[in-house]
């Protein structure tokens, strides 16, 4: 268990830290196989090729390591250690390179004063990274930007596997095992545990053979171009910036009336600026489910408040005095102060409203979705990696407005284009689309 953060009191029964990110999580074991069915020999656990090596936490240090990088050659893998559960920022704590030539560097960025001589040695180069977007926001915030990259993960959907987790992948591609039971570590801890920083290196240590595997299989598959076309696209990635983030409280769908919602909003605000000031992942200062047992109960007082059942947390005591005049705020509001009931939103409603609203559109969307769902099955692709599903509930709500073929086809291609879709995308889904709308409409 990884030591409690600075200024932080004991971790009480009923809290655990955040789970962590998908990318990183431990994955399900498989379903054991029938009975009477020969066993698989175990894949050979994955170990160091060249040994654990030292911690980059100078700037001498760092000039030997961006040197090294630099005169290696070929694609550089690279990853990043966050601790997502532990800390409010999503800052890189460590950073793993590996380069054919260079062997493996640990990078520790928090004594460091720039890593801007490690964006020049690595300039040009494409990077190996496994699920980017978790990845690229940190290593940015730090001054590292790739300017063409290759995502495994993203690597492993375009090819139809059904798992792609990195350990995953490597037993499935290379025929290892990896260890991950570090990866919901406080990567804020120092020093570093040397168990840690050893799983933290066999991650880039496989993603350059990884990448040469998956190069061959995108080439044999046709997919070579698509995967081009996906990695290009993330380069520009950006974190969804959530309106209204609060609303995604655990358990806020139970509360009633728009002055809990009120509450639910005024703690969560609170809560968030306690977080981002100690730098603590918010869900270790009060859990969601306090925020939801005050906002229902509104209690007056810091005597009621702390005898209301549901609140508790590390900080339920503590910042008392914050939880109730966050609650005082709300009951003086009026009633245009108060959130509305359903989130606000630039895109359509929900599916399952437009049977009843707009027939046509609810024909068109069953239709395309159905299109898409075949689609996805014989390109072996997930259906949300064939097109976002916002894309496709967007155009079938507003679709173009003629039902000339060829014209249909074409605005419905810059359509898609507009919202972000990628060229090989749009070149795929663009007959189908056109076919559901015309069919929608030729019900009427």
């Amino acid at each position: 268990m990884p030591d409690t953060p600075p200024d932080i009191e004991p971790e009480s029964a009923d809290e655990v830290p955040e789970a962590p990110e998908a990318a990183d999580a431990p994955e399900a074991p498989e379903a054991p196989e029938a009975p009477g069915a020969p066993e698989a020999p175990p894949a050979p656990l994955l170990e160091l090729r060249d040994g654990l090596p030292e911690i980059v936490d100078t700037d001498e240090g760092l000039a030997e390591a961006c040197a090294a990088l630099a005169a290696a050659t070929g694609p550089v893998a690279i990853d990043a250690e966050r601790a997502s559960g532990y800390r409010y920022s999503n800052r890189a704590y460590l950073i793993q390179l590996r380069r054919e030539g260079a062997g493996t560097w640990l990078v520790d960025p928090i004594p460091l004063t720039t890593l801007d001589p490690l964006q020049e040695a690595l300039a040009g180069t494409e990077w190996i990274l496994h699920a980017a977007t978790q990845d690229l926001p940190c290593l940015r915030e730090v001054g590292l930007t790739p300017t063409s990259l290759f995502d495994t993960e993203l690597a492993g959907r375009l090819l139809g596997l059904p798992r792609v987790g990195l350990a995953t992948l490597v037993e499935t591609v290379l025929g290892q095992r990896m260890r991950k039971e570090h990866s919901a570590a406080d990567w804020s801890t120092r020093p570093l545990p040397q168990p840690w920083l050893e799983y933290a290196a066999l991650d880039v240590e496989v993603l350059l053979e990884l990448r040469t595997h998956m190069v061959t299989e995108l080439e044999r598959t046709g997919k070579a171009e698509w995967a081009r076309q996906e990695f290009e696209h993330l380069l520009d990635f950006e974190p969804t910036v959530r309106n209204e983030a609060w609303r995604r409280t655990s358990g806020v769908h139970r509360l009633r009336g728009r002055r809990a919602l009120g509450a639910a909003r005024a703690l969560w605000e609170a809560r968030d600026a306690i977080a981002a000031e100690r730098d603590v992942t918010p869900g270790r200062i009060l859990p969601d489910s306090a925020i939801v047992a005050a906002a229902t109960a509104m209690p007056t007082d810091r005597r009621a408040l702390l005898s209301t059942p549901g609140f508790h947390g590390r900080g339920a005591s503590r910042y008392a005095a914050t939880w109730v005049e966050a609650l005082e705020r709300v009951r003086e509001m009026t009633e245009d102060e108060l959130p509305s009931r359903a989130p606000r939103g630039d895109g359509p409603p929900h599916p399952r409203t437009w049977a009843e609203r707009e027939p046509v559109a609810d024909r068109r969307f069953k239709a395309a979705r159905e299109s898409m769902l075949n689609l996805a099955e014989v390109h072996h692709l997930p259906v949300e990696n064939l097109l976002t599903p916002d894309y496709l509930r967007r155009l079938m709500w507003a679709p173009p407005a003629t039902r000339e073929p060829a014209a249909l086809a074409e605005a419905v291609r810059a359509q898609l284009a507009a919202y972000g879709a990628r060229p090989w995308q749009a070149e795929l889904v663009t007959g189908a689309l056109v076919g559901a709308i015309l069919a929608a409409d030729a019900e009427e």
